[in-house]
């Protein structure tokens, strides 16, 4: 933290902590953001994946906007909340709960549920349409991860970073200006 900053803050001015405060929880909140949207880029090892969830078809357990860690595991069950269906650019995989297992042919077909839908799937998902079992889910982050994944919200996260760390060097620098400027009047008096 720069001088003239912990001298405010010394000086016992609230508002000057208040706001040293936000800047460090936003600059904290875009680091978490960055990581879920680097996390949901590259694949991390043991299988695991982050996604948002996109839509209300799970309130009050998993709400709009909120990131999911899924993990694939060996064996589904009724109760299971999954993530499933094709992963692609113009379309998004489904979380939802599993309501029932049916046995074809000896392979288990699983039918699922949104919390908050009245009635269940109409399609049957196989083992192989499966991504993963939701392991834990953090409301809202997902709205901040998926507009950093669009060019505007990306330039945000550099642009608005970049600009305060910018901020900061220039208060550092106006402030030794001052020094050297109140130290060659003391020398020439």
């Amino acid at each position: 933290m720069n001088e003239s900053i912990s001298q405010e803050i010394k000086k016992n001015k609230p508002y000057i902590r208040f706001g040293v405060g936000v800047y460090y929880i936003f600059l904290a909140f875009l680091g978490v953001v960055a990581l879920f949207l680097i996390i949901s880029v590259f694949p991390i090892s043991g299988n695991f994946k982050t996604l948002v969830v996109l839509s209300g078809s799970m309130e009050p357990a998993i709400h709009t906007g909120s990131v999911v860690v899924v993990k694939p595991v060996s064996d589904y069950k009724i109760g299971d909340v999954i993530t499933f269906g094709p992963m692609s650019k113009t379309r998004v995989p489904t979380t939802h709960r599993i309501y029932d297992i049916k046995v074809n042919a000896g392979t288990p077909v699983y039918l699922t549920k949104g919390d908050a839908n009245n009635a269940p799937d109409t399609r049957e998902i196989q083992k192989r349409d499966i991504i993963g079992k939701v392991l834990f889910s953090l409301p809202y982050l997902g709205y901040a991860v998926d507009t950093a994944r669009k060019p505007i919200g990306f330039a945000f996260i550099i642009i608005i970073p970049a600009l305060i760390i910018i901020y900061d060097q220039v208060i550092k620098i106006k402030d030794e200006i001052s020094k050297k400027r109140q130290k060659k009047e003391e020398e020439n008096q």
